[in-house]
């Protein structure tokens, strides 16, 4: 059964940069469309980056300008770069993704999440 793996979180100073990748388990399955989700402990999950089809994205007003979401040109691996950390991006970080398989959609699948946490 084919899952996403998470990798790429980890402890980082305020200022800092992390890079989180997701790709699925089973190397037929590839990425159609997906997005970046977030849950700090005792808040609720916010939805940070989110990346169509054909490439448009879009970003919650609180990782603007500093958080990218991007896919690889083979739409196998989605990707995060987090820069300009601060401690309030800490969280559990999640990937949810349209999996393709031949060229053809292959239904949606979540994340299990990777922490992320950011030390003043």
């Amino acid at each position: 059964q084919v899952q996403l793996v998470e990798s790429g979180g980890g402890l980082v100073q305020a200022g800092g940069s992390l890079r989180l990748s997701c790709t699925p388990s089973v190397s037929q399955f590839g990425i159609n469309s997906g997005s970046w989700s977030r849950q700090a402990p005792g808040k609720q999950r916010e939805l940070v980056a989110t990346i169509t089809e054909g490439g448009r994205t879009n970003y919650s007003t609180s990782v603007q300008g500093r958080f990218t979401i991007s896919r690889d040109n083979t739409k196998t691996t989605l990707y995060l770069q987090m820069n300009s950390l601060k401690p309030e991006d800490t969280g559990v970080y999640s990937c949810n993704v349209d999996l393709t398989l031949f060229g053809k959609s292959a239904g949606p699948l979540g994340g299990q999440g990777t922490q992320v946490t950011v030390s003043s």
